[in-house]
């Protein structure tokens, strides 16, 4: 049963680029979509991510040209910016710390030391950098040298760390659009915009990124671009 409604999840969720003016999406609809996000897995439960909701009708309108007035966000009900925040990492490193401490009674297991020494050793190791990349050739160095002998991590600099961040936050993107599906409306998830002017409009620091903008609303016939195309099944599945 729960296969059957999942598949028509899927089936039902398409990029749709031009919302129906008369139905509104309930407040409740993306409040809940959004909680849902959360509950996205993520690299190490960092959870380093921010989902700004713009929904009333001025922040609405002052967004539209910020995503160069694709028709997608000028019919939108409500916009989600998905923003990555790889600069809370010290914060977030604290927060995973401070509830692995809340459970130690007496002395800490071994699984307790374990992950206190995760986040409180291997996450400043991982996330840490400086302005003459001693961070990144320390990192590159232990996974060159441990990769010599066993399968390693393959550590680097912000690049990389860029790449973990924008992959999490993605997940949550398309928690969201799958809830939103489940809920009975639609969505666009959009790359189309000026990163720069999204940034200031959100009072966002130098080091947070935008990772997508999702435009939510219902979905009208001409939205969608045609039928769903996807090359055939063998040229992306490969067994082994």
């Amino acid at each position: 049963m729960y296969t059957k409604e999942f598949q028509e999840i899927i089936n039902f969720r398409r990029s749709n680029r031009a919302f129906d003016a008369n139905i509104i999406v309930p407040d409740e609809v993306i409040q809940k979509s959004l909680e849902r996000a959360v509950l996205s897995p993520n690299s190490s439960n960092m959870q380093l991510w921010e989902f700004h909701w713009i929904k009333t009708g001025k922040e609405l309108e002052r967004f539209v040209p910020l995503c160069l007035s694709q028709r997608a966000a000028k019919t939108a009900k409500h916009l989600v910016v998905f923003v990555t925040r790889r600069d809370k990492w010290r914060e977030r490193a604290q927060w995973n710390l401070d509830k692995i401490k809340e459970t130690v009674v007496g002395e800490p297991n071994k699984l307790q030391k374990s992950a206190m020494d995760y986040y409180g050793k291997l996450m400043p190791l991982v996330y840490a950098n400086d302005p003459f990349g001693f961070m990144t050739l320390i990192r590159r160095s232990i996974s060159f040298f441990m990769g010599l002998r066993k399968p390693f991590i393959r550590s680097g600099g912000i690049a990389k760390q860029r790449i973990v961040v924008h992959k999490s936050c993605a997940l949550a993107a398309q928690s969201f659009m799958l809830s939103i599906a489940a809920e009975g409306f639609h969505s666009c998830p959009m790359e189309g915009f000026d990163e720069k002017r999204v940034k200031r409009a959100l009072n966002l620091p130098r080091a947070a990124e935008i990772n997508m903008i999702i435009a939510v609303g219902k979905g009208t016939e001409e939205g969608v671009w045609g039928p769903r195309r996807r090359v055939p099944n063998e040229d992306v599945i490969f067994v082994h």
